[in-house]
């Protein structure tokens, strides 16, 4: 998926260290995902490909914060539904890494494997677009990064 024309934030916000971005900072965007889309739609949407920019981009709470509308549309227990939770909680996980935050990355990366064990179940290498196997990976990364710390 291309993520042109999805401008980045002015900053990435973490608590506690950059200031808040205002309310309907990202309204926009949070509304191309909305209940009656499929998911392939949804998989399309602006919110979900500015979701993962952001996410690749460093800016984790903005990327939750635009994901959250497409993980609401989802079937509930779907695949889908279970890779969207992982991708919010891998953004958290990488906030929380931020914030020194080591317990909270470690119950965040356990919520996102359990996730990733569920969507799996489909067979199914990549869901929306997006491979499981990276997923874990990052989460890996993110496991790794924590115990080095």
């Amino acid at each position: 998926m291309s993520d042109a024309g999805i401008a980045l934030p002015g900053h990435a916000y973490v608590p506690g260290v950059s200031p808040r971005h205002d309310d309907d900072a990202f309204a926009a965007l949070r509304h191309t995902a909305h209940s009656n889309m499929s998911v392939q739609e949804l998989a399309s949407s602006e919110a979900f490909r500015a979701g993962l920019h952001f996410f690749h981009m460093g800016y984790y709470w903005e990327a939750h914060e635009v994901l959250e509308p497409v993980w609401l549309a989802t079937p509930a227990a779907s695949a889908e539904r279970h890779v969207v939770q992982a991708l919010i909680q891998l953004a958290n996980a990488r906030l929380k890494v931020e914030m020194g935050r080591r317990r909270a990355v470690i119950r965040l990366c356990d919520m996102v494997s359990a996730h990733l064990a569920e969507a799996g179940r489909t067979g199914r290498a990549q869901i929306m677009g997006v491979s499981l196997v990276e997923l874990k990976r990052i989460c890996d990364d993110i496991r790794f990064e924590i115990n080095v710390l």
